[in-house]
C-alpha cells in the first residue's frame, strides 16, 4: 500500500510541475510579445533584420540596371549583380532621383567604385566612376541641380550639373578646398549605415 501512495505522489508532483513549467513558459513568451509590440509602437523596436518591401523604385532600377549593364552581365558574377540605392530630389521637383552604388570587386578598384544617378522614370541622369562613398549633396546649385562632391583619391571634388549632366569622372573635377561642406547631406553612405543589397 506505501508503494503505491508513493507512486501517486510521485505521479502528482511531476504532473504539477509540467503544469508551472507551461504556465510559464506562456508567461515568457507573452512578456517577450508585449515588449516587442510596445517598441514597434514606440519606433524603438530594432527592426534592421526585418525584410525591407520591394517597392517600385527598386523594380524600375532593376529593370534599367539590366538594360544599362547588358553586355557586362555575361562576365559577371552573381555575387556581382548587386546594388544599393538611396533617394534624393536633387532638383526640388517633388520627385526623387536614384543614387545607385556596388561594393564588389566588379564595379570597385583602387580608385573606388563605379555607379549612376537615375531620374525618377529610369532614364540616366550620370554614370560615374572612380568615386568612394558617402557622396555629399551640396546647397549650392547648377542648372536647377544641387552641386554635388565626391571622394576620390583622398581628395573631395566638386560636381556640377552642365547642360544635363554631371561630370562622369569626378577624380578630374575641381577639387572642394576646405572641410566638408557643413549643409550638406550625405547619400548612399554604404559604408556607416544599413543599406539593403538588392540583386538584378
Amino acid at each position: 500500500m506505501k508503494t503505491k501512495i508513493l507512486i501517486a505522489s510521485a505521479i502528482l508532483v511531476l504532473y504539477s510541475c509540467q503544469n508551472k513549467d507551461k504556465t510559464e513558459s506562456k508567461n515568457i513568451i507573452k512578456t517577450i510579445a508585449e515588449d516587442t509590440l510596445s517598441k514597434t509602437v514606440a519606433g524603438t523596436a530594432d527592426v534592421s533584420e526585418a525584410t525591407p518591401k520591394d517597392d517600385k523604385a527598386v523594380e524600375l532600377i532593376r529593370k534599367q540596371l539590366n538594360v544599362l549593364l547588358e553586355k557586362d552581365l555575361p562576365a559577371m558574377t552573381k555575387n556581382d549583380r548587386f546594388f544599393y540605392y538611396e533617394a534624393f530630389d536633387l532638383n526640388n521637383d517633388k520627385k526623387n532621383e536614384y543614387f545607385i552604388g556596388f561594393s564588389n570587386s566588379y564595379f570597385c578598384g583602387s580608385g573606388g567604385c563605379s555607379g549612376f544617378i537615375l531620374n525618377n522614370d529610369g532614364s540616366v541622369i550620370n554614370r560615374f566612376s572612380v568615386t568612394d562613398f558617402p557622396i555629399l549633396v551640396t546647397a549650392s546649385v547648377s542648372e536647377k541641380f544641387y552641386d554635388l562632391v565626391f571622394e576620390t583619391g583622398g581628395k573631395f571634388h566638386l560636381l556640377k550639373m552642365k547642360n544635363g549632366k554631371y561630370p562622369s569622372n569626378p577624380s578630374v573635377q575641381e577639387v572642394w578646398r576646405g572641410e566638408n561642406p557643413k549643409e550638406s547631406t550625405s547619400v548612399l553612405d554604404i559604408n556607416e549605415k544599413k543599406f539593403e543589397k538588392y540583386s538584378f
